[in-house]
């Protein structure tokens, strides 16, 4: 390919657009032209917000404008729900592809999303069209779509284990449960919350928003995707005392005559193909050390034969899979590279 496509990230100073911002110096056919950031952030360069990108990415963010986003091919919205509704039909206009990273278009009901998110959603009419971008599951769609809500982190690690087990029928939809415990980064460098100091988060493990945090949804939606039915589960999100890395332990109830083995295999054989789900060796589970600063979400296998229950247990980093990586990997789908563009990384060990 003789040209780059031209990038825009909208909200670079978090952790999710520095960490985009660091994929794609990686990415053969994608450039990073504009970086916005707001108030005193902007005019100042995105390696000087983030040191580690000295050298590797320096350019300079700028406060928002459209028309100078125009001129790009590509948009990334990486801000806070509630954004990518006022910016996003813009950008539509203006004949840009958009990836969002935030919650605005993940759920196709706009009343579901005032209700959990508690805010009037300002653009339904972009619903209909809007693609859920979990490749695994929707990546024809992602092809030729023009606006793809990113997944959420949470949501990411319970739907890859779950979606095909509830795909073959083989575990009661309406048994399910679904335990996350995420590091810090995933509230976004933005919170100001005691909760997310040092001194509060250390040395403690907690459950946070219990029954009504917005991913539940959003977990449902895909999940009654996959298996053709309405999905109501339990989702308990907990605050682990690191910095990145997701780790989530699904249980649901097996329905008719399944072993590990079985239950296994349905979902080896559902993901052999995808470049970045890893189904471990029957007996054996993932943890973080063996995903953070990947694209990876690695599953893992197990069942209680006492209380005919299957546990799944997937990890990923929620800066990589559950957000940049992601995006990137829609980006890559959605303007046909290679999906596994600028994503070769192996995870950081130990």
């Amino acid at each position: 390919m003789s040209e780059k496509i031209s990038v825009a990230l909208i909200g670079a100073s978090g952790y999710g657009g520095a960490e985009l911002a660091r994929l794609l110096v990686g990415h053969r056919f994608a450039e990073l032209k504009i970086a916005t950031a707001s108030g005193e952030r902007a005019g100042a360069k995105l390696s000087d917000l983030f040191p580690s990108l000295r050298g590797v990415c320096d350019i300079v963010c700028e406060e928002l404008d459209l028309d100078r986003i125009a001129e790009c091919d590509f948009a990334f919205i990486a801000l806070g729900h509630g954004k990518a509704m006022e910016i996003a039909p813009q950008l539509l206009e203006r004949g840009l592809k958009v990836c969002d990273f935030g919650g605005d278009f993940r759920l196709r009901d706009a009343k579901t999303y005032e209700h959990w998110y508690k805010t009037p959603h300002l653009a339904p009419q972009l619903l209909p069209d809007a693609v859920y971008g979990l490749p695994e599951w929707n990546r024809e769609a992602i092809k030729t779509a023009k606006l793809v809500a990113n997944p959420g982190c949470y949501p990411t690690s319970a739907i890859l284990p779950l979606a095909p087990l509830l795909a073959a029928n083989a575990i009661e939809p309406a048994s399910i449960i679904v335990d996350s415990a995420s590091g810090t980064s995933g509230a976004g460098r933005a919170a100001f919350s005691l909760g997310l100091h040092h001194a509060e988060v250390s040395e403690d493990f907690k459950a946070y928003k219990i029954g009504a945090h917005q991913h539940t949804p959003e977990i449902e939606q895909a999940l009654g995707d996959a298996c053709g039915q309405p999905i109501t589960l339990t989702f308990t999100a907990h605050l682990l005392p690191i910095a990145r890395g997701i780790l989530t332990t699904s249980y649901a109830t097996l329905r008719g005559q399944h072993t590990r083995e079985s239950l296994h295999q349905i979902i080896a054989e559902r993901y052999q193909n995808e470049p970045f789900v890893r189904v471990w060796p029957v007996g054996e589970v993932p943890q973080l050390k063996h995903v953070v600063g990947s694209n990876f979400c690695d599953i893992g296998v197990a069942v209680d034969a006492r209380t005919n229950r299957v546990i799944l247990v997937s990890a990923e980093d929620n800066l990589v899979k559950g957000a940049a990586g992601q995006a990137l990997q829609n980006l890559n789908i959605m303007c046909g590279f290679d999906e596994r563009e600028g994503l070769h990384s192996a995870a950081l060990f130990p």
